[in-house]
């Protein structure tokens, strides 16, 4: 465990090791997407009260839970740079945000439009509506804070501790139908109970999720080894790697 902590900490060992995983990762975000996107519109029989306004779920849904995941993940990245000073965490936390902040954005606008036709309006001031839309501004207010340090490291702190703090605002999301009374629903697919969606239903949804985190693990992996690339410029085996992309002196090494 602490062997890989090491290695973690090694922008080189991890710009070597994403190259080998990413392909992988995109394929099965594709593959995943298109099955579950094409058997959800297309197959997936209609609400018997909602109708086809339904189908929304499968892009709604997954957007809201990466969302939260996302910036949960920068927590935890967070703490990791702050305790451990690993450089890589601090740079997966940099180019999770900004798409972390589109994922909050595609489930606000989502079930913005899925409330028109379920609820006659397209926004309540509902506790989980709110809890969303705060959601966003953290995601802004965690990119606005490493632009306004002239020192890297400083804005690093920062939006590590923002984020720490933030992240107390995911239980207030999820529990939120529970402690107060809301327009929103009660969660229809959860990890730990049976769904309440016939299986033709929930099973795309599931397939949609995988395919939403498996994009989401190969564009981090891919816009973490650009940051590395930025931030490590002045490294040796960066420019040789810059000068002859066919010697991946980098690849190499973390084998």
């Amino acid at each position: 465990m602490w062997a890989f902590i090491h290695k973690l900490g090694s922008p080189r060992w991890f710009y070597g090791m994403s190259a080998k995983m990413q392909p992988w990762f995109w394929a099965a975000a594709v593959l995943l997407l298109v099955v579950g996107s094409l058997w959800g519109l297309a197959f997936a029989p209609a609400d018997y009260q909602q109708g086809n306004s339904f189908r929304i779920i499968y892009v709604h849904v997954p957007a809201a839970f990466l969302a939260q995941s996302i910036f949960i993940a920068m927590a935890v990245s967070g703490l990791v740079f702050m305790v451990w000073k690993i450089k890589v965490a601090d740079m997966a936390a940099t180019v999770m945000a900004p798409f972390g902040a589109v994922m909050t954005f595609v489930a606000l606008f989502s079930g913005a439009v899925w409330g028109v036709p379920t609820w006659g309006t397209w926004w309540m001031w509902d506790a989980r509506l709110t809890s969303m839309l705060i959601l966003l501004f953290l995601y802004i207010g965690v990119i606005a804070l490493r632009s306004a340090f002239t020192r890297r490291d400083s804005g690093s702190r920062a939006a590590s501790v923002l984020t720490m703090v933030g992240v107390i605002n995911i239980p207030i999301i999820k529990y939120s139908v529970d402690w107060w009374y809301t327009l929103h629903q009660t969660a229809s697919f959860t990890l730990t109970s049976r769904p309440t969606m016939p299986t033709q239903m929930w099973l795309p949804l599931v397939i949609m999720l995988l395919g939403f985190y498996c994009f989401f693990i190969a564009i981090t992996l891919m816009r973490t080894r650009s940051e590395i690339l930025r931030r490590e410029a002045s490294k040796r085996w960066v420019q040789e790697l810059l000068t002859d992309p066919m010697l991946s002196t980098a690849t190499k090494k973390a084998r």
